[in-house]
């Protein structure tokens, strides 16, 4: 059985965002309905919506975008344990995955071979494309849907289901934490929310940023220190200190300038991704055992441990608002 619901929908690469009727399956025994109250409008959402991916994940038109979604359960399936009616709920990048492969297992759902994005993958329950959240409701498995903190606005919570828990899982990871000393390069959707998590975290953080506009709102997230990073000898003061630095720059910029800036056993970890290959000198890794790595977003339990701790330390996206 299906239902219909209104969206917003793209037709081509070049074509304006219109008012749509979609086709959405009706909740089966493990679904959650969700009536949609929020959902943000990620970068990837534009890329997808142009095509700008084409060689990784061509889009299939036509196509709802929207994978930062907040709403209220409307509907559960008979087998529903964790959610009732009226419940709010959060629904992020992933829909499905097999559950049964080793990742799934491990809790590293993002990592499974078998894994449905929230829009434009294959629909397995009915036929065509999975469809996102600019949409008035969705219906997902309950393994997929993230209990939302009542405490905070709403608004701000969406992009936390993705520049959220991309930034958050990788300082997890790392062990950022009380003493250490983390750098955030680049100030956008996922660099605010790194600066705002590391705060949270109790590290000595410092906000790396080409615009020196940039300076005040940086410390407003709770940055300790701001380094214009054109500036050579604001980045020489800091060279061999970090514990760690996340990388939120998706354009193409001078990794290495980072690396140096890392202290023996120090991580740099990608979380923007240049279109273009980055250039790594080697050398910068070996002499201090540093490492460079990249991730990408977090497995459902960890989702939910993100948004605990927002709802804990009173942590939103900060957004603009539009009806």
């Amino acid at each position: 059985m299906t239902y219909n619901a209104k969206a917003y929908s793209v037709s081509s690469p070049t074509s304006p965002f219109v008012s749509a009727t979609i086709t959405r399956r009706d909740a089966t025994e493990h679904d959650v309905q969700i009536e949609i109250l929020f959902c943000g409008i990620c970068h990837s959402d534009l890329h997808q919506a142009r095509n700008e991916w084409s060689g990784l994940m061509p889009t299939v038109y036509p196509c709802i975008p929207g994978h930062e979604i907040v709403g209220r359960v409307t509907k559960v399936g008979s087998a529903v344990t964790k959610f009732k009616a009226g419940d709010l709920a959060a629904v992020g990048c992933m829909v499905d995955s097999d559950g049964t492969c080793t990742e799934c297992k491990a809790g590293f759902e993002q990592f499974c071979p078998n894994l449905t994005l929230t829009y434009n993958f294959p629909d397995k329950h009915l036929g065509g494309v999975t469809y996102g959240g600019y949409s008035e409701s969705i219906v997902v498995d309950e393994r997929f849907v993230i209990r939302a903190p009542s405490n905070l606005n709403l608004a701000g919570v969406g992009p936390l289901l993705c520049a959220g828990i991309t930034t958050y899982s990788p300082m997890r990871h790392w062990g950022v934490s009380k003493g250490k000393k983390v750098g955030v390069v680049g100030l956008g959707g996922l660099g605010h929310m790194a600066v705002k998590f590391a705060h949270a975290f109790g590290a000595h953080t410092v906000a790396f940023t080409t615009s020196p506009g940039k300076k005040e709102d940086a410390l407003r997230l709770g940055a300790d220190e701001v380094v214009i990073s054109r500036n050579a000898d604001e980045m020489n003061k800091h060279a061999g200190s970090f514990d760690f630095i996340l990388d939120a720059v998706a354009a193409e910029h001078d990794i290495n300038a980072y690396i140096n800036l890392l202290a023996r056993d120090g991580n740099l970890t990608m979380v923007g991704a240049p279109e273009t290959p980055l250039p790594v000198a080697v050398f910068g890794l070996i002499m201090g055992r540093r490492s460079f790595s990249g991730s990408m977003i977090g497995g459902m339990a960890e989702t939910q441990e993100m948004l605990d701790f927002c709802a804990g330390h009173n942590i939103t996206s900060d957004f603009n608002s539009r009806s």
